[in-house]
């Protein structure tokens, strides 16, 4: 429709309602869940039975708040340091594979970035089971023909990164490669002709330009590593992530914890949500 145009009253309450309707659909159940972490019950979900903070600081015995899980909070930070590696992981080798993708030129180019983009469209579940039998066929063939034994072929924290890694980068090249596209090479050629060196162009100029979107997709790498589930599952070792701990709780019957739980994780991504995009329009 014309914006210009005058709008009809069943056009705009019909907007205005999908608008409401939308939104609910987005934030309700969040909202919901956030609301029981603070309820006094004994089970995540309603009717209320009014508010406590036994959730988040209980000590026990009867029951143990989200402070004082031994479980939960080791899980917290094997997600801390998995999403951590991964982002590191992530935008050193997809900063360069944009490099590649976008000032380079040589044979088959086009199938190499095809081949880049697979894992966008390979379900996270069928990523894992092919990680998982292809680790574990490398580690019994280095075991039986060498004797060599090596933890990463296991089930195992540096498994779940290099799983997380293969398809994480495919997102960070594409988001460095946007940005580089603006980029005028020009600023180099100047740079190169008042005497800086290739390295130091790149330091100076290049990735200096290229910083909202190093930040953006290492913000970007450490929410999809610290939220991933699908791959993870399958490469988790002794040690699970947060969201396989609480798929664990789920399923064997959980408390009002992973409420509470949650409500962190909502309140957390979305501040860092809102760092990315303070540094994101600052830089730009």
């Amino acid at each position: 429709m014309i914006r210009s145009l005058p709008r009809g009253r069943g056009y705009s309450w019909s907007f205005n309602a999908f608008i409401i309707l939308y939104f609910m659909f987005l934030f309700a159940p969040l909202v919901v869940t956030c609301v029981l972490a603070f309820n006094n019950s004994d089970f995540p979900s309603l009717p209320w039975q009014g508010f406590s903070l036994d959730w988040f600081a209980a000590r026990g015995p009867e029951r143990i708040g989200l402070f004082h899980d031994d479980q939960i909070l080791r899980s917290l930070l094997t997600s801390l340091q998995t999403a951590v590696c991964v982002s590191l992981l992530s935008v050193a080798v997809g900063t360069c594979a944009s490099f590649l993708f976008e000032k380079e030129n040589f044979r088959f180019k086009g199938v190499l970035y095809l081949l880049m983009l697979a894992p966008l469209v390979i379900p996270g579940v069928i990523l894992g089971i092919s990680l998982l039998l292809a680790s574990n066929s490398a580690g019994a063939f280095l075991d039986e023909t060498f004797g060599l034994d090596f933890a990463v072929f296991r089930p195992s924290f540096w498994l779940v990164v290099l799983g997380q890694f293969s398809f994480i980068t495919t997102f960070v090249t594409l988001v460095v490669s946007a940005r580089l596209r603006k980029f005028d090479p020009s600023l180099e050629e100047a740079a190169l002709n008042l005497g800086a060196t290739q390295f130091g162009v790149i330091r100076h100029v290049t990735l200096k330009f290229l910083r909202p979107a190093l930040i953006g997709a290492g913000a970007v790498a450490f929410l999809m590593s610290f939220e991933n589930f699908n791959t993870t599952l399958f490469l988790v070792g002794s040690e699970p992530t947060l969201p396989v701990n609480l798929y664990l709780q789920v399923r064997d019957g959980s408390t009002p914890v992973i409420n509470a739980v949650s409500l962190l994780l909502v309140v957390g991504t979305s501040l860092l949500a809102l760092v990315n995009l303070y540094f994101t329009k600052r830089e730009d």
